[in-house]
């Protein structure tokens, strides 16, 4: 018989609800949930025990490098350590999570204060790529490896497919792409750092002579950059 504590409801009443259905993961101790969903700067009026998702993201962090590098070793048998390192590196970066957050409409369900929501932290990539890694931890707690691995498999098996080779430096690229067309070095300049001290998010902007700034974000500055050179070069891609 199939485990009832672990099925996905079949209609949603709460948000909660809606989210499990979208995780595929019926949460036996759903305050873990709770916990992965909870900004710190939510905590205001949830009581002395609550507590943000900070831990949580240490924990998943650690599950998704896991996960993801055992898929890779048995995906890509012949890559060196590099060549691994470079695939890891992209798969688990900021952007990459904030577009698996964006799949699952995470942002409709994160918990934050009521300045913060005033400011659009709900939609600011870094806010919930560090949200999902909370809910990967809370996964794991509440359903083990196994749990956790289903949800990274069904969310990252594509990705994981997709890289054909392994992913360059995307500020390495943008500087060839930038020199190949005579055009100077891109430049970069940090617009904002926000967030506390133990968990800040830099926005940086790249420039590129005769095309309009980009900015990225991440968790440091140079995760920002590479974001910012990223979305760069999405822009260029196939112009003169």
């Amino acid at each position: 018989m199939p485990d009832e504590r672990r099925a996905p409801r079949s209609s949603a009443t709460t948000p909660e609800d809606a989210l499990e259905a979208r995780i595929g993961h019926r949460f036996r101790d759903r305050t873990l949930l709770l916990e992965a969903l909870t900004h710190a700067s939510g905590l205001k009026g949830l009581g002395e025990r609550a507590r943000s998702n900070e831990r949580l993201e240490f924990l998943g962090d650690r599950v998704l490098g896991l996960v993801v590098a055992e898929r890779l070793l048995q995906r890509y048998p012949q890559d060196r350590e590099g060549a691994l390192g470079k695939r890891l590196a992209h798969l688990v970066s900021g952007e990459v999570l904030a577009e698996v957050a964006a799949e699952l409409e995470l942002s409709r369900f994160l918990r934050l204060g009521r300045s913060e929501e005033e400011t659009g932290l709900r939609q600011n990539p870094g806010v919930l790529a560090d949200c999902l890694e909370a809910v990967i931890g809370a996964l794991y707690l509440d359903g083990g490896l196994e749990a956790a691995a289903r949800f990274v498999e069904r969310h990252w098996s594509a990705r994981i497919q997709a890289l054909a080779t392994p992913p360059r430096d995307p500020k390495t690229a943008l500087q060839e792409w930038a020199q190949g067309r005579g055009l100077p070095v891109p430049s970069y300049r940090l617009v904002e750092q926000s967030g506390p001290a133990h968990a800040p998010l830099f926005r940086v902007e790249v420039q590129v002579e005769g095309y309009p700034p980009c900015v990225g974000e991440g968790r440091n500055k140079r995760s920002a950059e590479r974001a910012a050179a990223r979305r760069m070069l999405k822009r260029t891609k196939g112009r003169p």
